[in-house]
């Protein structure tokens, strides 16, 4: 049985973290959802940059929508959802037999509205809608902006993903969001049912400190803060809040584990998968962390829900000088403005191939 199997039978979605037009007409993704266990997928500026910019997969689309006036971010957004569109009707079977738990793709609003609550609670409104797809997730930042349009986007019905969580405390305030906008849907008479997930990035804490900590810490940062996590997590799913909501016909918000490919050359390129075990989670994993899961990947215990000894692990990086709480911050502002770089990237490469298709 291959290790993505085990994994799945022992409750842990497995999504890929990637998308190209070539992996939806290759036949690749169906191979994956076959064959390694893959019950969904996510996507981010960065994944459709490099997607658009190496490859001539959209050209005949780019010259197609370029004749019907299309340019710049609508341009992007139009073959975006054409992309998750065909990938949610090829994760539809799933979303149907596990009842929406999972089956789920995911689109971003433009980075450019992480700090802009209200418009990016109209983009996750007018994306979701445009789409016409149930198993598509909106991924909105958990910033402090976002917060409020996590509500709002849950409140009116749209699915969501959270994304650039970095913390314990930033996973809670994304969870009490989501959780207040289901308890005014019950408060309205609105059926609660409406799914979320909440993505905390892990392998980037370990590439910030690489440099900064003695060699036994190195790599072990990144899995502390998602045991912390992972204990919330489990204490919240348990609350008396919780359990109100559920008895209403609400479901939890499943913590997802983002940023799970392994970046130290040194470290083994399971590492993250191996580690954060964990039955009603998800991982998302980039296409080469799949396939090296698949080939050579070991399912041990799963973690502990008394976040076993992160709380130790953290206080050795705090007398290595390591501020979490001010880290977890700047980590998720430094993964903001990648994404800001990307999606400009990505603008200025759909700008470049509209150019060179007008000079043919």
């Amino acid at each position: 049985m291959k290790a993505t199997q085990k994994l799945h039978e022992l409750g842990q979605s497995i999504w890929l973290d990637n998308i190209t037009r070539d992996l939806l007409t290759s036949g690749t993704l169906k191979r994956y959802i076959g064959e390694l266990s893959v019950t969904g997928l996510t996507s981010n500026p960065t994944i459709f940059d490099q997607a658009i910019s190496r490859s001539a997969a959209y050209d005949a689309a780019i010259r197609a929508k370029m004749g019907e006036g299309k340019s710049g971010e609508k341009l992007f957004f139009e073959l975006a959802i054409e992309d998750l569109s065909q990938a949610a009707d090829m994760f539809r079977p799933v979303w149907d037999r596990t009842r929406g738990v999972d089956g789920w793709v995911s689109l971003e609003v433009s980075p450019l509205l992480a700090y802009d609550s209200a418009g990016t609670t109209a983009a996750a409104k007018e994306l979701h809608a445009r789409a016409q797809r149930q198993n598509l997730f909106i991924k909105i930042p958990g910033t402090k902006e976002g917060l409020p349009a996590i509500e709002e986007a849950i409140f009116a019905g749209v699915p969501i993903n959270v994304t650039l969580l970095f913390s314990r405390e930033h996973y809670v305030a994304a969870a009490e969001a989501y959780l207040r906008g289901i308890e005014r849907r019950i408060a309205a008479g609105l059926s609660p049912d409406v799914t979320s997930v909440a993505s905390l990035f892990i392998s980037r804490w370990d590439a910030a400190v690489a440099s900064q900590v003695p060699a036994p810490l190195r790599n072990r940062l990144g899995i502390a803060i998602a045991q912390r996590a992972y204990k919330a997590y489990r204490e919240l799913l348990g609350s008396a809040r919780s359990q109100r909501v559920y008895n209403e016909g609400g479901r939890p918000q499943r913590l997802l584990w983002a940023s799970t490919g392994t970046k130290d050359p040194d470290a083994r390129d399971t590492l993250y998968v191996e580690a954060l075990v964990a039955p009603n989670t998800v991982n998302t994993m980039p296409e080469k962390t799949l396939l090296a899961f698949a080939d050579h990947g070991r399912v041990g215990d799963s973690l502990a829900f008394s976040g076993g000894q992160s709380e130790e692990v953290i206080e050795e990086f705090r007398h290595a000088s390591i501020d979490d709480t001010a880290l977890a911050a700047r980590l998720q502002r430094e993964g903001g403005e990648s994404f800001n770089k990307s999606w400009r990237a990505l603008i200025a490469s759909l700008e470049e191939k509209t150019s060179q298709k007008k000079a043919q």
